[in-house]
């Protein structure tokens, strides 16, 4: 069996680029053409660069909060709600499947779809700004979440082109490759989509609520809808040689955004969890300031804790 494995191994890296020569557009970024590690490591045999990025992700601590930590609302009873970790599941998906389409990198792709939150807070966005809030107040810095998730990239010490695309998620500044910026897009359609589906379940919204001229362009589901925008997103970014969408889908999509900050995000139905967040975040970050902490280990401990965690750590203060 040595000797089998062996043979595999060394015929492994051969065999991927081969098979990526002949099967990837030449716009996608080769496995073995990464602009490579901050720190020099010896690669793995059986595994491209982008895959050890990937599993180093999925085995991470941070990767597994991301069940503890909520999309729209907070530490929700029921069963069926989104968490960061379904929502980063759900756009990997998505993700890996327009990669597919279009014959770009789906390992690259998945790595950065799946470590692209890592750095989130407790609390969704809310969490977030109160963290940043409370930063620059305190110490005159601010907070990201995508630039934690790039320092917990960092960390893992992954590839270049998925630390690109993890950092550029979201922000004034696209990710230089193609399949960061799938990634950047699909991470949109998925939470709008999604949140959707859990404010219904919440009772915020109803189907009927939903602006009309946006679903009968899109769908009326959300299955539909995410359909009609992988479409549109393979079908434009096939034709632009870019990685976009049609000026009528991707107006609907940011209408429906807009839509759902008014109505579910930044709306009166969530007024009270997002005044319970905020409140939880400042209690836990005064606590730690007061005592000396340092800013990053503040940012690193904070940061990292689920919604249940972060609500008994600031009941028990």
């Amino acid at each position: 069996m040595p000797g089998v494995k062996g043979r595999v191994a060394d015929a492994f890296e051969a065999r991927i680029r081969e098979h990526e020569e002949a099967w990837l557009s030449p716009l996608a970024v080769r496995s073995y053409k990464t602009r490579g590690r901050a720190r020099e490591e010896a690669e793995d045999r059986v595994r491209t660069p982008f895959q050890r990025d990937r599993d180093r992700i999925l085995h991470s601590k941070a990767f597994r909060r991301l069940k503890g930590k909520t999309q729209v609302f907070i530490d929700p009873a029921g069963d069926h709600f989104r968490t960061r970790m379904t929502h980063t599941l759900e756009t990997t998906a998505i993700a890996r499947g327009v990669a597919r389409a279009l014959q770009l990198n789906e390992d690259l792709t998945e790595a950065v779809g799946l470590g692209h939150d890592m750095g989130h807070t407790p609390f969704g966005h809310v969490g977030e700004e109160e963290l940043d809030a409370c930063l620059r107040e305190r110490f005159e810095l601010g907070f990201r979440h995508n630039e934690q998730s790039l320092r917990i990239a960092e960390s893992l010490n992954l590839t270049w082109e998925v630390r690109d695309g993890i950092l550029k998620h979201t922000g004034d500044v696209e990710p230089e490759t193609l399949e960061g910026k799938i990634v950047r897009i699909v991470d949109r359609v998925a939470y709008i989509n999604h949140d959707i589906d859990d404010a219904i379940r919440h009772e915020i919204l109803s189907v009927d609520d939903l602006p009309r001229d946006e679903v009968a362009l899109l769908g009326p589901s959300g299955s539909k809808r995410i359909n009609t925008l992988v479409h549109d997103l393979v079908e434009s970014s096939a034709a632009a040689g870019d990685i976009v969408q049609s000026e009528d889908v991707a107006s609907a999509m940011l209408s429906l955004r807009g839509f759902m900050f008014e109505r579910v995000y930044l709306g009166p139905h969530t007024a009270e969890e997002h005044t319970r967040a905020r409140e939880t975040v400042r209690r836990i970050f005064d606590q730690l300031a007061d005592r000396g902490d340092p800013p990053a280990e503040i940012v690193d401990y904070l940061s990292g804790m689920t919604d249940r965690f972060a609500l008994q750590y600031a009941a028990a203060l």
